[in-house]
């Protein structure tokens, strides 16, 4: 044969590179059944590359051969490039005889570029001769291509409906997992001969790729519900995998591996769970004040049937609140305690914003009627003993009172439509305690709470944890609220025309407590058929407390209807007995307690006027820091403090103004310069 090669224009390197070139051809042509030629043309390949290391090229030769190795190049690297494609179980031998060929053939053309380089001639295409680079770079290619195959395939299979998506993920997740062991099996023991991060690569790459396609689904995903969980979990289970493949390489790719793994940036499905869990108890808090917002513009506080006797927003919010915690257990994620405390902080604003509108119905000092001036009693005035004297048969001024109060006696019961809406409020209250408590227990005994380190510490801490403190602490005090308001108003202005307006006007014994304390019952009765059971003690001690100080500021603060003698402190002692007795359900120190001032005002009445004089002038000098009062000097006007009690210089000074007689008259004109009472 080499006796032709003179004939021919051959030499060594020459034939060397056509007799390569003619093996590989006649192995493509044969339908690549014979893997002997394509080992063959891998060793002229090998003499191939001693020969282009001489010095003695030639143009020609060296032209020839560059258009040869590229075709040989192209025609491997497209099957290296889609290794998943073209080899599988059956023909895996085949890529072990590709591989050497296509790295060969790529570090000569890598060496002919680089001496037509130093030649003076630029190539056309730079090619690294690198065999680790060029595995890696196979690898990566193919893989994506496989990934890309199978996600198309994925996505052909369905109609591409949100729900759908969510099941492609999973199906992703799966046929990603199971390439991913084909590689492991088949592939990367070959491609580690030639590179030991194989499978690392391999590995990488496909977390790469399921990454992109799982976040692509995620940005547009704002809250979390079974199907993204289910997907995040599923897509956990494939990082773990993946990373397994990567710690299987450690041992043998040394340093190498920890440049890998720097490219694995994790899936971070618990900070993904943890963020569209918060979107998630965002979204629901929205609609929680959005429903807030619509009770303020239409609730009207009638209730909700006669069997609920509450506003119905509050149901409304509340079966919100209630399937706002379902949903967020039946999410089958572990929860974190401080997403619990998060999704409790921000369901107790809602409530306690609630509780405020609840609680906005005005104040007792709405019904609370203004104090009149003071003036002085003058039934006893020569003018008006000369009346009486002049006209014997004339109508007295204790019958003219008589007349106008006989209407009076005969009263309806007097519970109005705002009373009982504000009854309705004090249950809607008492129906928000109930429910948040049943909140409370949901919250701290459910299973997937992860850690309640926290909630230990706070129960170390007080007595009994709740999640709701500030909310049950804002319920007691619009209880108190709104009870107060409903008792001053049922006594102030419902009651007021029995109570406060007839009580004794014109005399003790011709407007006595009865009528009053009939129609009180009866709107007691009112008041216990609206209200809970719960609801009715603390309502019912406000009531009390409200017809206490009616009582005193009708001896305090009647004029002009009023006048009051010594003497008819027995009558006004029994009719304040009588008082007491209608609020017999409540305990009798709560009664006690609370009608100590008022008794102690009305022993007041009892006193001779000399002795209240006496009392009045101590108390004031005391109050008022003078000491005493010297020759020439008056008493201060004690302010009016409201605060009515035995003890008060202006409650005692009320007295006074109330008490028919000369000496209290002259005391008050000479100390006080009070005008005379018109009646």
């Amino acid at each position: 044969m080499k006796k032709t090669w003179s004939t021919l224009g051959f030499n060594k390197p020459m034939h060397n590179a056509c007799f390569a070139w003619v093996l590989f051809e006649q192995y493509v042509v044969t339908n690549q059944v014979e893997p002997d030629l394509l080992r063959a043309a891998f060793t002229m390949l090998s003499e191939v590359e001693n020969d282009v290391k001489k010095s003695n090229r030639d143009e020609t030769y060296m032209k020839i051969l560059s258009s040869m190795l590229v075709v040989m190049q192209n025609w491997a690297e497209k099957k290296l490039l889609n290794y998943h494609e073209y080899f599988n179980r059956g023909t895996i031998g085949g890529i072990d005889n590709l591989l050497p060929l296509g790295i060969l053939s790529t570090k000569i053309l890598a060496e002919c570029r680089r001496i037509e380089t130093e030649e003076g001639k630029k190539a056309d295409v730079k090619v690294s001769d690198s065999s680790g680079n060029r595995i890696d770079h196979y690898i990566r290619s193919s893989m994506k291509n496989a990934f890309a195959r199978i996600n198309d395939n994925v996505k052909n299979a369905t109609m591409g409906g949100r729900g759908e998506a969510y099941e492609n993920l999973l199906q992703l997740a799966k046929e990603t997992e199971d390439l991913a062991a084909q590689e492991r099996e088949l592939f990367s023991p070959i491609l580690k001969k030639w590179h030991t991060t194989a499978g690392s690569i391999a590995a990488v790459t496909l977390h790469q790729c399921y990454g992109e396609v799982l976040k692509q689904h995620l940005a547009g995903t704002k809250m979390l519900n079974s199907e993204i969980v289910g997907v995040l979990q599923r897509a956990a289970k494939l990082e773990k995998v993946l990373v397994q493949m990567v710690v299987e390489d450690f041992d043998e790719c040394g340093n190498g591996g920890k440049v890998i793994v720097r490219e694995m940036m994790p899936y971070e499905v618990d900070t993904v769970t943890i963020r569209l869990l918060g979107q998630w108890i965002d979204e629901r808090l929205k609609k929680g004040k959005k429903l807030l917002l619509s009770a303020k513009k239409t609730e009207t506080w009638n209730p909700k049937s006669k069997t609920e006797l509450y506003a119905h927003s509050a149901v409304e919010l509340m079966a919100l609140i209630k399937e706002t915690v379902n949903d967020f257990f039946e999410i089958p994620v572990g929860v974190t305690e401080d997403l619990i405390l998060d999704l409790a902080e921000g369901l107790e604003k809602i409530i306690e914003e609630y509780i405020i509108f609840v609680a906005s119905c005005g104040s007792k000092q709405n019904y609370l009627p203004a104090l009149p001036p003071l003036t002085r009693c003058n039934q006893d005035s020569m003018f008006s003993r000369f009346w009486k004297r002049a006209s014997p048969c004339g109508v007295r001024v204790e019958d003219m009172h008589q007349l106008m109060t006989t209407k009076y006696q005969h009263p309806s019961p007097s519970t109005s439509i705002g009373t009982q809406c504000l009854y309705v409020r004090l249950n809607t209250l008492h129906y928000l305690i109930t429910h948040i408590h049943s909140l409370d227990k949901t919250l701290a005994v459910s299973p997937r709470v992860l850690s309640r380190s926290r909630l230990s510490s706070c129960k170390q801490n007080v007595t009994s944890f709740s999640y709701f403190e500030q909310a049950n602490q804002s319920i007691q005090s619009a209880c108190e609220h709104v009870s107060e308001v409903a008792a001053y108003r049922l006594i102030f202005l419902d009651s007021s025309l029995v109570f406060y307006e007839s009580l004794y006007a014109g005399s003790v014994t011709s407007s006595r407590l009865r009528p009053t304390v009939r129609i009180l019952k009866e709107n007691l009765t009112v008041l216990t058929t609206i209200l809970t059971d719960q609801a009715q003690a603390l309502a019912m001690k406000e009531v009390m407390k409200a017809s206490f100080e009616a009582f005193l500021m009708v001896l305090l603060a009647g004029v002009p209807s009023r006048i009051f003698n010594r003497s008819d402190y027995e009558m006004i002692e029994e009719d304040f007995d009588s008082l007491k007795r209608v609020f017999c359900g409540i305990p009798e120190d709560v009664i006690q307690k609370e009608a100590e001032k008022a008794e102690g005002v009305i022993s007041l009445i009892g006193q001779s006027t000399e002795q209240l004089i006496e009392d009045f002038s101590i108390v004031t000098c005391e109050t008022s820091g003078i000491g005493f009062i010297g020759i020439g000097q008056k008493l201060p006007m004690p302010p009016t403090t409201g605060r009515w009690n035995r003890s008060d210089p202006n409650t005692i000074l009320r007295v006074l103004c109330h008490r028919n007689d000369r000496t209290a008259n002259l005391f008050l004109k000479k100390s006080f310069q009070l005008a005379k009472r018109n009646l």
